[in-house]
């Protein structure tokens, strides 16, 4: 029997319902089942329960989130559990940047973010190049991965493999970094640069932290090495290496030439369209953008929202399938995507999936209307959901609360409702948004309770209905000398991941939020979780809702849920309905097996490695 190509490190056994849950989804994989679903509960372990299959399996693992903290926050439990295998984390480039967009009734233009973020670049040639050179590689990506991305044969075949003793002349070398579009640099070389000292090069890969030193001599390569970034020290000798470009969407001379050739038809035909039509400033304003792109593409084989034309280098029919990341994963003998796919908290990202399309074309239809963009720029976009389905095989769904798609879908239904940690599902109180008795709102009860949670050590977390009652609250909370913070879909990206670590240490001691503070937020230090008006019927608080925000307390020993409600709605009723399901099934399991249920204890760390640029 081969070598496992996955190694699991762990501290732990599976226990409480994962070995059943293991046990059934790898027969599930090995009996071919297409779609199978993981109901686990909030601190079950779904995540070592996944990473329990995957050290059984030979094949790439995509593990999609449906958002980037919790994104980043599974990459580091999968980086950890697997320290000697590829383990990397993918955004798109829409999660962190605002998008070309024109609002055409305030007449504003809003360009794309033309600086990109140096870390977030290179994690993602560092899952592509991986996924292009090994075959050991878990990728933990946002749901955006399924963004056009540039083709895969062209980002390998552009790829450049040195090896010791090779032949090569310094002036090829040199041309074939700048047709990679690296850049020459002078100084201290950053990410995507090389430098040439004689015969001497220094180059820096976009995907990783280190420098690769090469050494020619009478036209053949004498040495190769990495060396320290600030020492210049070094560090290995190595007998080949592979430098993939800095850039996804890279071309060959000749598809640029053919591209260009296209592009200027488009454009003649459209700006046909837009004089016809006495759409004069449409016309100006498309002609300059377009021939100004033209001639980037010419001299430097590359323009800013060079993805825009992928149609056009690729060589596409209008409306085919864009390439995604889903690309770069293998293909099996049959042809067949080769890669086992876990959607996490799949209730929320599969109709994520199926709206980016929509949302996506909307915002590019207003960018043709008003010639900021060729029609062909519909092209650079999202794959359909149907696309989507076509370009995966084997998926797992992991949730706590699975939606009707995944139950249709699934050939079979795992539970994990009992926890290793023997934790119950916390006992929930309802309480009224105003109480008569005591002339107490929602607000004041809570503030009571923080008080006496806040002594304890412990943390809490306040679910709002409004991004705006969230910050008001959080300014009463610390006009009143208590620590807090909120966080909700305004606050940026990297800063959360920030604030969850500050709420860990203690740095506050209340977190507010609205729809953030759900799924898969892992705060074992939380104790109690507060939903302030529960009873307004909805999205927010509807059974699913509930039953997520509910589970943030589920990771310590003295969880406790309090929904603020004047009236027992149908969301409020079945999901204090399934709550206590589950916790019979879990009281029971504990007093058979005499399980004392501890607080989980996990440690606090960054989720992304960003490092010095």
């Amino acid at each position: 029997m081969s070598e496992k190509i996955f190694k699991l490190k762990s501290d732990f056994e599976p226990a409480g319902d994962q070995p059943q849950a293991i046990k059934k989804l790898l027969q599930g994989i090995r009996d071919g089942f297409d779609y199978q679903t993981l109901l686990g509960v909030t601190g079950s372990g779904k995540t070592f329960t996944i990473a329990n299959i995957i050290q059984e399996l030979d094949r790439p693992v995509l593990v999609m989130a449906p958002n980037k903290s919790l994104a980043a926050q599974l990459y580091r439990e999968y980086k950890n559990f697997f320290p000697e295998n590829a383990v990397h984390y993918f955004v798109s480039y829409y999660d962190y940047y605002q998008p070309e967009a024109y609002m055409p009734g305030s007449d504003t233009y809003i360009e794309k973010e033309a600086m990109i973020n140096e870390e977030i670049d290179r994690l993602r040639h560092g899952a592509t190049s991986a996924l292009l050179s090994r075959r050991d590689v878990i990728i933990v990506a946002s749901v955006s991965c399924i963004y056009n991305l540039g083709i895969p044969l062209s980002y390998m075949n552009a790829s450049l493999h040195l090896e010791k003793d090779k032949p090569m002349t310094r002036a090829d070398l040199i041309s074939q970094l700048i047709k990679m579009q690296f850049e020459r640099f002078l100084g201290d070389v950053k990410r995507g640069q090389f430098r040439v000292r004689g015969d001497v090069f220094e180059i820096r890969p976009m995907s990783e932290n280190i420098i690769y030193r090469l050494e020619l001599n009478e036209q053949k390569i004498s040495d190769l090495t990495i060396i320290d970034n600030t020492t210049k020290n070094i560090l290995e000798h190595l007998p080949e290496i592979v430098i993939f470009p800095p850039k996804h969407f890279i071309s060959t001379k000749p598809q640029i030439e053919q591209a260009i050739k296209t592009i200027k038809e488009e454009l003649k035909d459209r700006l046909k369209y837009f004089k016809k039509n006495k759409l004069y400033l449409e016309a100006e304003r498309l002609e300059r953008r377009v021939r100004y792109d033209m001639e980037m593409l010419k001299s430097l084989g590359y323009c800013h929202g060079i993805e825009n034309y992928s149609r056009h280098l690729t060589g596409k029919l209008a409306g085919e399938a864009p390439d995604s990341l889903l690309e770069y994963f293998p293909k099996d003998k049959n042809g067949k995507p080769d890669f086992l796919l876990v959607a996490d908290e799949s209730h929320i990202g599969i109709p994520q999936i199926g709206g980016m399309y929509a949302g996506d074309r909307s915002r590019k239809e207003t960018l043709i209307k008003y010639g900021w963009r060729l029609p062909s720029a519909l092209d650079n976009r999202p794959l359909r959901f149907s696309e989507f389905e076509s370009k995966i095989n084997q998926t797992i769904f992991t949730s706590a609360t699975p939606a009707k798609f995944e139950a249709e879908k699934s050939k079979q239904v795992v539970e994990q409702v009992i926890r290793p940690t023997g934790l119950v599902d916390p006992e929930i109180e309802i309480r009224p948004v105003f109480n008569k008795e005591t002339n107490y709102s929602q607000i004041n009860d809570i503030i009571k309770e923080a008080e006496k949670i806040i002594k304890k050590g412990e943390r809490l977390i306040i679910n709002t209905l409004t991004k705006k009652q969230a910050e008001d609250l959080d300014a009463h909370l610390r006009q009143n000398k208590i620590k807090s913070n909120y966080m909700h879909s305004d606050t940026k990206t990297l800063a959360r991941n920030e604030i969850l670590k500050d709420f860990r240490t203690g740095k506050f001691d209340i977190l507010i939020g609205v729809n953030l503070l759900r799924e898969g937020l892992d705060l074992p230090e939380v104790s109690l979780v507060a939903i302030l008006d529960a009873d307004r019927e909805g999205f927010l608080r509807s059974q699913t809702s509930l039953i997520q925000t509910m589970g943030r307390a589920a990771r310590n020993v003295s969880g406790k849920i309090i929904l603020y409600a004047d009236n027992m709605t149908g969301s409020i009723k079945k999901a204090v309905k399934e709550v206590e399901r589950r916790r019979k099934k879990q009281l029971a399991y504990n007093k058979k097996h005499k399980i004392n249920p501890k607080t989980i204890i996990k440690k606090i760390e960054d989720f992304l490695d960003l490092a010095e640029k």
